[in-house]
């Protein structure tokens, strides 16, 4: 699979056959214009689909940066019109669930008709992530214009959070959740994404910042947009008029933290993984288990097949079936491990922890080095993407109930002195978020191991991200 790590670690990305390599990216961010390589990489989709053979202006074209609105063809408005439409479905069901037929249903017309405008799903799945890239594209820029490190964080996730705001109350079209983004194996989609991690960067390059090594500026960066990908699952729960609160609440503890004056940064070890989470109480050591949670968070619910299963494992699909009656019933039981690992490391840590920052610390440096090491993968809440409706609320209830005990013990930091008043909600939401995009951290920072993980991602989450780099 062709990743993101290519070019944010300088090496040079492979060629591959009908990819676009659209060169260098500018430093200079904000852009006035629009991006010349984001024509390329719309050129580029266009070849893959019936679109082949039209001559289109370059006011038409919808790419990373610009979208058909003055002059463009009925073609193009109709395109764009299937693109708006297919979002939901995709997030929804995800790439791979997603279908033509279900594009067709909401727009009230025949799946042919969608394979007019796209020859294959994936097509048309792209188009969805890079119309959502323009409009992240866009709340970066606008975050870029402020004066100084700080205001361009607290900036850009107050962009983000009236975005979400502004299509809650039906102001903005829906955009695509990024969940299920790798997934494509794109080269146009995959670099525009790229582009944007990179512009985002920046944030950590200005002048008043801590001077910081490329892996530190990247597991910073991956911090700040985990929390903006996360606030889509929690900030429903809110009404519209309070996410500007939320913003502040969540730019807040970017910038400044959890720990209180009183308060050091003292990690656990981790060798390898957790050992906790191995022998936590009443946790299954199923290999099914291992390999179909590893499977799903990287393919997808209808990616990781029985077949694919039981080939990661060298065994055959009646083996399978000897130990789960369906995968439906593997996945729940993924999901329960996923909760049983992190009880089991919550219990631990209670009664260890010397205070609620400690606590805090503790847990997610188990649950991220078991992450980075492999040893110890959570199910992914993307997972929930293409699960069957009817098995959702139980499983979202599980995530709610960890968040819930996270919050709790936010609360009794705040308690003992050792965290900094704070929204303890809020904070629970932003140490949720970080746990559940760690195992998507060593595709931006090369050679992590469980122990640099903590010093590279989870320092600058629980103390600022403008603290120095650990020495």
């Amino acid at each position: 699979m062709l990743d993101w790590r290519w070019r944010v670690t300088g090496a040079s990305i492979p060629r591959t056959k009908g990819a676009c390599n659209p060169g260098r990216q500018p430093n200079n961010y904000p852009c006035a214009e629009p991006d010349p390589r984001a024509e390329m990489a719309w050129s580029a989709l266009c070849r893959r689909t019936h679109m082949k053979g039209r001559k289109m202006s370059s006011t038409s074209k919808l790419s990373v940066n610009k979208r058909p609105e003055e002059g463009a063809s009925k073609f193009e408005r109709r395109r764009e019109e299937i693109v708006q439409a297919a979002v939901a479905a995709l997030n929804e069901h995800g790439v791979r669930g997603m279908t033509f037929g279900h594009v067709a249903a909401d727009l009230g017309v025949v799946p042919t008709t969608i394979g007019y405008y796209f020859r294959h799903k994936e097509d048309l799945a792209v188009a969805c992530f890079l119309e959502t890239i323009r409009k992240m594209n866009q709340i970066a820029d606008r975050a870029l214009q402020q004066d100084g490190a700080r205001a361009r964080l607290r900036a850009i996730i107050h962009e983000y959070f009236d975005f979400r705001r502004r299509i809650a109350e039906g102001e903005e079209d829906e955009a695509a959740n990024f969940h299920d983004f790798r997934t494509t194996q794109d080269p146009t989609a995959n670099q525009a994404y790229v582009d944007f991690f990179k512009k985002v960067r920046t944030i950590f390059s200005s002048s008043d910042a801590e001077p910081l090594g490329r892996a530190d500026r990247n597991a910073r960066t991956h911090i700040v947009l985990s929390q903006i990908y996360w606030a889509v699952h929690w900030l429903p729960q809110y009404n519209p008029e309070d996410y500007p609160g939320m913003a502040d609440r969540v730019s807040n503890l970017l910038e400044y933290g959890f720990a209180s004056e009183a308060s050091v940064w003292n990690p656990p070890t981790i060798e390898g993984g957790t050992s906790w989470a191995d022998d936590a109480d009443g946790v299954p050591n199923d290999a099914f288990l291992r390999v179909a949670t590893q499977l799903i968070n990287e393919e997808g619910y209808l990616g990781a097949s029985v077949q694919r299963i039981s080939a990661r494992l060298g065994v055959t699909k009646g083996s399978f079936y000897h130990h789960n009656e369906t995968k439906d019933d593997l996945v729940v039981r993924c999901f329960e491990r996923t909760w049983q690992i992190m009880r089991g490391i919550q219990g631990r840590v209670n009664a260890q922890a010397q205070n609620g920052f400690d606590n805090l610390v503790a847990f997610a440096s188990h649950l991220v080095g078991g992450q980075v090491s492999g040893q110890q993968i959570l199910l992914r809440t993307s997972a929930l993407s293409a699960v069957p409706q009817d098995m959702r609320p139980k499983l979202l209830a599980g995530f709610d109930r960890s968040s819930s005990r996270i919050s709790s013990v936010v609360s009794d930091g705040i308690a003992d002195g050792s965290v900094r008043p704070i929204d303890a909600l809020a904070a629970a939401q932003v140490i949720a978020g970080s746990i559940n995009s760690a195992s998507e951290l060593a595709y931006w920072v090369p050679g992590l191991t469980p122990q640099s993980a903590l010093d590279l991602y989870l320092k600058p989450l629980f103390l600022g991200l403008f603290s120095p780099a650990a020495g």
